[in-house]
């Protein structure tokens, strides 16, 4: 597994390098086909008087899913070792729910998995409101050429596109659980829908299909 550190308006002394490299050992423990290992270090929140905290972000690249942790800590040291267990801790979880499923009888069919509501995906299908309110789009996105004219607003809305995947939800909650997020968007390769499956409390998730109106129309019909 290939390491590599640099730092952005922070210092990497070679003790650092040494330190990170000698602790990296553990990932290749749980991840035995991952490829590089990229270490980034910054320092951010520099006020007068105070250098400010360290921040250390590792992103792990393997045949499989990209897994992320960052975290902050009072040095360079500090921060690697709370994101290095974030990482870790990710890691196995994975292998836990590799675990879980293996020797589980899937669905195979989407028919087959509505019939017992999800149970065999443990996944719980969104509600035809909460379907409702996401294809109205309750959220209203702010232009940013016209948010300069209007009062001031606490409320920050940022955009990003990702290009869409196809996959199953099994894959999608994987993707979520190794980068760290509360959800994760996904075209759901059973029914070529766009999708969101989201984190709830424990092992349970929830998923969350769009429809057309027309398609809608014609499930009610």
């Amino acid at each position: 597994m290939d390491i590599t550190i640099t730092g952005r308006g922070v210092g990497i002394p070679d003790r650092f390098e040494d330190y990170a490299i000698e602790k990296a050992e553990r990932v290749e423990h749980l991840a035995e086909k991952a490829l590089a290992l990229e270490i980034r270090v910054c320092r951010h929140h520099e006020t007068k008087g105070s250098s400010g905290d360290d921040r250390v972000e590792l992103t792990l690249i393997g045949p499989g899913p990209i897994v992320r942790a960052e975290s902050d800590g009072s040095d360079k040291y500090a921060a690697f070792d709370l994101a290095l267990d974030k990482l870790m801790e990710r890691l196995r979880q994975a292998k836990d729910r590799k675990k879980v499923h293996r020797g589980q009888h899937r669905p195979t069919s989407l028919r087959e998995a509505t019939a017992g509501g999800f149970s065999g995906t443990g996944l719980t299908p969104a509600t035809p409101a909460a379907i409702e309110r996401v294809t109205t789009g309750s959220v209203s996105v702010v232009d940013a050429a016209a948010e300069e004219e209007q009062d001031w607003t606490p409320v920050v809305i940022r955009q990003k596109v990702f290009p869409a995947v196809r996959m199953t939800q099994e894959d999608a909650v994987d993707h979520m659980e190794l980068v760290g997020h509360d959800f994760f968007l996904f075209i759901d390769a059973a029914t070529d829908r766009p999708s969101v499956v989201y984190r709830r409390k424990g092992w349970d998730y929830g998923v969350i299909h769009l429809e057309e109106r027309e398609e809608l129309a014609a499930a009610a019909g």
